[in-house]
């Protein structure tokens, strides 16, 4: 045990029920998720929602959220900017893993964006992972490939996903900047 693991708080997902605010807890360290995201980072959200829900509107299996809980395990709880999930979720979080996450990038988040929550990511079997930057206007598509990230376009017009054996979504990821 390292010096750092001895000395810091670790916190449940009790613990974490019980804060104000947003915030997010991976293996029990506490993130503190303010400021609120800025107007460039909502924008982009609602618009890769949108294009999302739109591809996905013949498959009826697979829907898009915004950040909501999804409880990893009792010390690990992220909320992602956008999440598409193909199965019900029955708790009041997710529980299990969504087939895609989207984190956009802000200068307080990039690090632990690229760090701790892509790896937990990839750990969790999450199927695509699209990290957006609005700062540089970039889009990087992350697909597990033998239980590993692989980059599988940057800045693309357009990318089919496959999420299940019945459920694709071809998705325009043009203009999304205001």
């Amino acid at each position: 045990m390292s010096i750092a693991e001895k000395y810091r708080p670790y916190y449940t997902y009790e613990d974490y029920c019980q804060w104000e605010g947003k915030w997010e807890l991976i293996e029990g360290m506490p993130y503190a998720m303010s400021p609120l995201p800025v107007p460039a980072h909502q924008r982009v959200s609602l618009i890769i929602s949108i294009r999302f829900e739109k591809a996905l509107e013949k498959c009826k299996q697979c829907k898009v959220f915004p950040p909501l809980d999804w409880k990893v395990n009792n010390d690990t709880v992220v909320q992602p900017d956008v999440l598409i999930v193909c199965d019900k979720i029955e708790k009041k979080y997710l529980d299990f893993p969504p087939v895609l996450v989207v984190e956009i990038l802000s200068p307080a988040t990039a690090s632990k964006d690229r760090g701790e929550k892509m790896e937990l990511y990839q750990q969790q079997a999450v199927q695509y992972y699209l990290i957006i930057d609005p700062q540089f206007k970039k889009t990087e598509i992350y697909q597990l490939i033998n239980n590993k990230y692989e980059p599988v376009a940057i800045n693309p017009e357009s990318y089919t996903f496959n999420f299940t054996q019945d459920c694709t979504a071809d998705v325009n990821l043009l203009n999304i900047w205001d």
